[in-house]
């Protein structure tokens, strides 16, 4: 069955799939009568909708929140590098509160190397956004693979 897509107010597209009710559908309801369905259920503010054959729309979903409609889903890497350093900012975060806590430690046992390596990992760390690898990518699956070294299992930061 065919989909929906349209620009929604705010930015980004809607994808809409008409549907079958599994209960308390009329008999004999048509795949037509689901797609008129859907398509008079449309908002008001909704911007070029179209129909769209259903292998138009991604089925990799990583940048969802970047997809535009330039005559075809297609993303935007300017919104899918920001959606990407978003998630890096979480992975982050979770890194950065570790060692504060070894920092404390180490403030605590009055060991100045340590403090040191430590803030040295931490400011690796709030660099990553800035990794010339997420500048670079140019296309979605390059952007995925974007992964500052700072992030790899086994390196000097572990």
């Amino acid at each position: 069955m065919r989909k929906i897509i349209y620009t929604k107010a705010g930015g980004g597209i809607s994808v809409v799939t008409p549907v079958f009710n599994t209960f308390g559908e009329v008999k004999d309801f048509t795949e037509a009568q689901a797609e008129q369905r859907a398509w008079d259920k449309l908002p008001a503010d909704a911007v070029n909708p179209r129909w769209v054959d259903p292998i138009e729309v991604p089925t990799d979903r990583t940048f969802r929140n970047a997809w535009e409609d330039t005559g075809k889903v297609s993303i935007n890497m300017s919104k899918a590098r920001e959606i990407h350093k978003e998630r890096l900012r979480l992975i982050r975060a979770q890194l950065l509160s570790v060692l504060d806590v070894d920092y404390q430690r180490a403030d605590e046992q009055g060991n100045v190397a340590l403090k040191a390596h430590i803030a040295a990992k931490k400011q690796v760390l709030r660099d990553v956004t800035k990794h010339p690898s997420i500048a670079s990518a140019q296309t979605p699956d390059e952007l995925k693979v974007a992964i500052p070294d700072a992030f790899v299992i086994g390196n000097k930061l572990t």
